[in-house]
């Protein structure tokens, strides 16, 4: 069965730059160029709260794997981490010198890393909201940065068409990926650890394998991919393109398996929640969307069993 679009939110005034579901699917999180962070109850009228504080343009949010905190990255250059309830309440992290584009829990919930325009990716504690340290080897603006499942790798995306992996303990860069044609918008593990995805202004997505530093699959758009998200099975990747599409990629088979229209000018988010069931997105036309997934249903049992033995992706390129 197709996926299908199961409701859309409105409430944003300007252009959603991120979105991301709570562990439980109670609630969305979305953020926006109008400076304010959403949190949507996934249940039926119920109350959607907006979340007042940054003082410019909200570019990312991700609730913390229990989801009792909510992290957001502004242009004002600062991280908030906010409790998603009526008030509403947050502490502010003077995190960077410029823009900030991304934020990332770890899986155990304890650490944040922040991607910025400052060309830094800087690593935090979350209770204690004390800065640990910075990786600058970018020599551009940063738009993403992501924890390893198991928490030891960072993986970053820059402007300056590398994708970097570091040791989170040793504090180095261990790889650059240097085959992006253009800008790096967006990048993520697969859920088993073993690869990751990355999304670029050359119209492509490219999956690595981080044990051998290889490419594994090229996947050749027409338009800018603005992010992804794989689902947690690990065998599907949802992508967000300017050409206002969200397309499915199937990794297994190596080939495009759905191209969904819903959203009027690009599409700039998207994400999978986190078992898989649902995704959400975002576009430009300050519309958030959520859509059942449907192709997978018999898979969810199996998602835990899937990642256990890991995903093996052969070394293929493909056209969208």
């Amino acid at each position: 069965e197709d996926p299908s679009l199961e409701r859309h939110f409105k409430g944003h005034r300007d252009a959603i730059t991120s979105v991301d579901f709570s562990l439980n699917k109670k609630q969305l999180a979305s953020g926006s160029m109008d400076s304010c962070l959403m949190i949507w109850s996934m249940r039926p009228q119920m109350r959607a709260y907006r979340f007042v504080g940054h003082k410019d343009a909200v570019m990312c949010v991700q609730f913390s794997p229990s989801g009792h905190l909510v992290a957001s990255g502004s242009r004002d250059k600062t991280v908030r981490l906010w409790v998603p309830s009526v008030k509403g309440e947050s502490t502010v992290f003077k995190a960077h010198t410029a823009t900030v584009r991304s934020v990332h829990f770890s899986s155990d919930g304890q650490s944040l890393v922040t991607a910025s325009d400052d060309k830094t990716v800087k690593v935090w504690t979350v209770h204690r909201q004390k800065f640990l340290f910075s990786l600058s080897q970018h020599i551009n603006w940063v738009r993403c940065a992501r924890f390893s499942p198991d928490g030891r790798l960072i993986v970053s995306a820059s402007d300056d068409k590398t994708v970097k992996l570091w040791d989170k303990t040793s504090r180095e860069c261990i790889h650059s990926f240097c085959e992006h044609g253009g800008f790096v918008n967006h990048v993520d593990f697969h859920p088993s650890g073993t690869c990751i995805a990355a999304a670029g202004t050359d119209n492509t997505v490219k999956v690595w394998d981080v044990r051998m530093n290889r490419l594994l699959q090229h996947y050749q758009g027409n338009a800018v991919v603005n992010s992804l998200s794989f689902h947690p099975s690990g065998n599907y990747l949802v992508t967000a393109s300017n050409d206002s599409t969200l397309k499915i990629l199937d990794l297994l088979e190596g080939r495009l398996l759905y191209t969904l229209h819903g959203h009027q000018g690009p599409a700039t988010c998207v994400a999978f929640s986190r078992t898989g069931d649902l995704f959400a997105s975002g576009g430009s036309d300050e519309q958030v969307m959520v859509w059942k997934t449907n192709f997978d249903a018999a898979d969810y049992g199996d998602v835990l069993k899937t990642q256990k033995s890991g995903t093996s992706v052969d070394g293929t390129h493909h056209t969208l």
